[in-house]
């Protein structure tokens, strides 16, 4: 049934989505870790080890084995379906978490820390992908699709003002291992009940009514997903190089309880971002968005070393965050028009694993800045992440246009021009593709 709120879809409409809470509230808790493991363990073992470098190593290693089973994650959450991925994966991820705070804490060395944030971080839970994925099945064809992408941005940077500031009260007001702890109970007590809620979750091999079932290739073999990946490993270097460089800056001041608060500033103006860009009925299409919304970032991010007091630091990460989330939430609306449904989970654990893998190579660079030399040089690296994936993205933009007459990949993505359905009706609607609208979608060898 249509209805007048239809032609301005908004927040509001988003969330009265039938069984919509079912899922949110538990995904909440349960995408914790991203926000709260690597500040986590760089403060755990930054406090064992007196090393900004050690605690980076550690933390990347994590990162890196998340950012490399995320879409093997991804695709198995496709093909068996969530649950089946979830309920082990979350148990893995406790015990895993537990093992890294007890050899942190018994003086291992580092050797027997990385074999423990390897699991650690081939656990994490994929739930932002698998609540975007939820999203798309309960949305297909709907105008709410953009702002649920802006909604879960928001959401995602909401962890991030929370986690950290928590992670660094607990370890700092309670003991180094509490944040660590805090964040195992919460993906394990999240990631069960989200598991639980099987009526929303995509149907296992889910595909377009009436087509045949394909074998399909690596969401990655898109061209435009190989794009975004690229630009997400710039957002990567923001998050990574900001959270050990903030770190190691409040303790060179003397002010490490100014951790949390500083990253949140930073973080916040990530969400606040956010929500404006759900509320805003844009006239730019996606793919101009993340150009203008990556160029920013670059341009702010790479004026972070230059700023050696809190205020300016607090100001400049208030304009950096303010960036970050356009041009995610430009980069997941790209992957609903760029692959088909059948292959989005994975698409968007291969987004949120090259965050993953930005941020654990700017973690274990910008902490052996700051051991080297200063926290200030730590900022050096959100510089250089993102002015490379921006130089990296504007040569690949024509790659992030849909083409929604043709398969992607040949026999990949078969029936991809299902996927771009909404897009084509989107530029008939807006004149883009007039006198054209007759043509049919033809297989391309």
């Amino acid at each position: 049934m249509s209805t007048v709120s239809e032609a301005r879809p908004g927040y509001g409409q988003l969330l009265r989505t039938p069984g919509a809470w079912t899922f949110l509230l538990p995904g909440f808790a349960a995408r914790q870790p991203f926000a709260m493991l690597t500040i986590g363990i760089v403060l755990l073992v930054d406090h064992t080890t007196g090393s900004y470098g050690s605690a980076g190593v550690v933390a990347a290693v994590s990162g890196v084995s998340m950012a490399l089973f995320a879409p093997q994650s991804g695709k198995l959450a496709d093909r068996f379906g969530q649950r089946a991925v979830l309920f082990p994966g979350v148990i893995v991820h406790a015990v895993s978490v537990s093992a890294l705070v007890v050899l942190a804490l018994a003086g291992a060395p580092l050797w027997a820390l990385f074999l423990a944030a390897v699991p650690t971080g081939a656990s994490i839970p994929q739930i932002g992908p698998m609540v975007r994925s939820r999203w798309a099945v309960k949305l297909e064809g709907s105008p709410l699709m953009s702002t649920a992408a802006a909604f879960e941005s928001v959401t995602d940077e909401f962890t991030f003002v929370i986690g950290p500031v928590l992670t660094t009260a607990l370890c700092t007001g309670i003991h180094p291992a509490a944040g660590l702890v805090t964040e195992a109970a919460l993906t394990l007590v999240g990631g069960l009940v989200f598991a639980a809620q099987r009526r929303t979750q995509p149907a296992v091999g889910a595909r377009v009514a009436g087509q045949p079932r394909v074998k399909h290739a690596s969401a990655l073999s898109v061209p435009g997903v190989r794009a975004l990946a690229i630009a997400f490993l710039g957002i990567g270097a923001v998050f990574g190089g900001m959270q050990v460089s903030l770190t190691a800056f409040t303790e060179e001041i003397g002010r490490p309880g100014m951790n949390g608060l500083l990253y949140g500033i930073f973080a916040a103006g990530n969400m606040l971002a956010g929500i404006a860009c759900g509320a805003i009925a844009w006239k730019t299409g996606p793919k101009n968005r993340l150009l203008i919304a990556y160029t920013a970032l670059a341009l702010t991010a790479s004026g972070l070393w230059a700023m050696h007091t809190a205020p300016l630091i607090a100001g400049l990460g208030l304009l950096v965050g303010l960036c970050i989330a356009p041009a995610l939430i430009s980069g997941y609306t790209l992957v609903e028009k760029l692959v088909p449904a059948t292959a989005r989970t994975e698409a968007f654990t291969w987004l949120t694993g090259s965050v993953a893998l930005g941020q654990a190579a700017a973690v274990s660079v910008a902490g052996q800045l700051a051991d080297a030399y200063n926290a200030s040089t730590g900022f050096l690296v959100p510089m250089g992440g993102t002015v490379l994936a921006l130089i990296t993205l504007l040569a690949l933009r024509s790659r992030l246009t849909p083409k929604g007459a043709e398969p992607v990949s040949g026999t990949a993505f078969a029936e991809a021009g299902a996927g771009s359905a909404g897009t084509s009706e989107a530029r008939r609607t807006s004149g883009t593709e007039r006198g054209i609208g007759h043509r049919v979608p033809v297989s391309v060898d």
